[in-house]
């Protein structure tokens, strides 16, 4: 080849020059670059000075020679030497060893690596932002403790004038030296964990960097960091001082002018196992509030004509819904319409969810589809045969779980999918009965201790099973109800595993802790007809109204 030539075609068939060779020798390559075009592949494997293994140029990296047999190629991995070897080497020093096939092996790390990588992602890192919004917030409690206890002494200080001044300043100097005390220690615990926060990111980017390669000594090679991450920092919990005003008695009144309460702080360990089922870090930082508060309230196009019936959260931004027309839509908090999908058949969709990787799923009754929006794309996930899907969830593992009615409308079952596979069907209690009602909507959801809570509105009920199944518990309402029947439509659960339920008819939210045990109403928010519920990741509840066709966004728990 001309050198001067060279700069400007840089893969060119090794033996007749070629341009653009569309196959590459994956064992010669390691001495110089053998590049080869469909009619010189036969005179390059004629040479016989060495293996040779010609690929397609986009699956070169996919072979590596033998450390011992430099003329062999690696066509096994033994698990006992966690080594890549050839043939060769199975009869000698890996004589009675377990072997995989060594591409077997690679697809094997590179799954082993997307889930690291899904991991640090979406379970991990969230779990370490979480905390340090929560020092956030204590940050500010305490920040608003102080004002409100430095407003309260001198209030009690303006009864005393001008002869209690200096007593005064005495609390707040105290007060202060416990604010700079509690910071240092919350600054420095936030510090330490957003250190850790940005090995994770790195560590992710690496894994990127791995996934993206096919370069099979750096992937087999990987060791996993992820049990390294998986042990949280201790969770500290802030004991706030108190003010107490004491009467006051001028030839006491250092002793008597107030008491104020010293900071504390407890340590708790984290549930460090943090792919256990139901395992909750956060569950003391997200306490009910009083008073439930509408954040937001917009208005969609759905309403008088078009019944809105689901809601999913795709971020804290944008939310999809549903309704009784053929059209799925997409709004931001604005209430600005973002995107638009028909359904393939053109009928109304039964229900929506948003899957972990942020595409849309509906179910369509008519056609017995399962279909998935990717972009612009419609692609059908599952076809059914003599059942009909109703309502759906995506689950913590992005599986569906799929409410379905049989064709003849007698018989409902909860079906779990993992991709197109069956996993798990519920359908019955331990004596052989139905356990859902079988006809209408039954919208449901997985809770994060990984029970199955299904609204059941013909019944009246929430139907909880467990993992396997299992029925744990029933809620049909608080006993002391004294308004219309407990018809349950839309379903929310949050990362307290608390179930909160759509009351259409008594216009109103319950809310149950994980046993099923009745804790408050959501009901001072002027709602009306609430239909679908979801929870986005700030905590806030997501409510349809179905008939005025609004979104309601409310904060109820801390």
């Amino acid at each position: 080849m001309d050198p001067r030539r060279s700069a400007q075609d840089l893969l060119r068939c090794q033996l007749c020059d070629t341009p653009v060779p569309p196959l590459y020798c994956g064992i010669c390559h390691i001495h110089q670059n053998i590049h080869l075009c469909k009619a010189c592949v036969g005179d390059h494997l004629l040479d016989e000075s060495s293996e040779h293994n010609v690929v397609p140029f986009d699956k070169r990296g996919l072979t590596t020679k033998c450390q011992k047999h430099s003329t062999k190629v690696c066509e096994l991995y033994c698990e006992e030497c966690d080594i890549s070897i050839c043939a060769t080497c199975v009869s000698s020093e890996h004589k009675g060893h377990e072997f995989t096939e060594i591409l077997k092996y690679f697809e094997d790390k590179k799954d082993a690596i997307q889930k690291d990588f899904q991991k640090l992602q979406k379970s991990i890192n969230p779990k370490y932002q979480e905390i340090v919004s929560h020092i956030s917030v204590q940050k500010a409690d305490l920040n608003k403790n102080s004002q409100k206890l430095t407003s309260a002494i001198n209030k009690h200080g303006e009864d005393l004038h001008t002869e209690v001044d200096i007593i005064i300043k005495n609390p707040i100097s105290n007060l202060d030296e416990m604010d700079l005390k509690q910071l240092a220690v919350l600054n420095k615990q936030e510090n330490e964990i957003k250190l850790i926060i940005s090995k994770i990111v790195q560590c992710t980017t690496d894994l990127e960097k791995l996934l993206n390669s096919n370069d099979i000594n750096l992937v087999t090679a990987y060791k996993s960091r992820n049990t390294k991450f998986r042990k949280l920092p201790p969770k500290l919990k802030v004991s706030l001082p108190s003010f107490t005003p004491q009467k006051i008695n001028k030839e006491q009144l250092y002793e008597q002018f107030c008491s104020l309460s010293s900071f504390s702080r407890n340590i708790e360990a984290h549930d460090n196992t943090m792919d256990a089922p139901g395992a909750d870090t956060s569950a003391s930082y997200k306490s009910l509030i009083d008073e439930p508060r509408i954040v937001k309230d917009i208005n969609t196009d759905c309403g008088i004509q078009n019944c809105l019936c689901s809601v999913s959260c795709l971020s804290d931004e944008r939310i999809w819904t549903s309704g009784s027309d053929s059209i799925m839509r997409l709004y931001n908090l604005q209430g600005e319409l973002m995107k638009s999908v028909k359904t393939k058949s053109g009928t109304w969709p039964g229900d929506i969810a948003v899957a972990e990787s942020g595409y849309l799923v509906y179910t369509d009754y008519e056609d017995s589809f399962i279909n998935m929006v990717k972009n612009t794309e419609m692609q059908t996930l599952i076809k059914l045969q003599g059942w009909k899907p109703r309502n759906v969830c995506c689950t913590s593992s992005d599986d569906l779980l799929v409410v379905m009615n049989n064709d003849d409308g007698r018989k409902a079952k909860v079906v779990r999918y993992s991709g197109f596979r069956e996993k798990q069907t519920i359908e019955f209690n331990d004596k052989g009965q139905p356990l859902y009602s079988a006809r209408d909507i039954k919208y449901i959801k997985e809770n994060t201790n990984l029970d199955t809570c299904v609204a059941d509105w013909a019944a009246g009920a929430v139907v909880v099973v467990n993992q396997a199944g299992k029925l744990r518990f029933t809620f049909t309402g608080p006993p002391s109800s004294t308004k219309t029947p407990f018809n349950p439509r839309g379903i929310a659960t949050d990362s307290q595993s608390r179930i909160l339920v759509a009351d259409w008819d008594n216009n109103r939210i319950h809310k149950t802790d994980k046993d099923g045990q009745f804790l408050r109403f959501i009901d001072n928010c002027n709602l009306q007809n609430p239909w679908g519920l979801c929870v986005d990741a700030r905590y806030n509840l997501i409510v349809a109204e179905s008939e005025r066709g609004k979104l309601k966004k409310i904060q109820y728990c801390n």
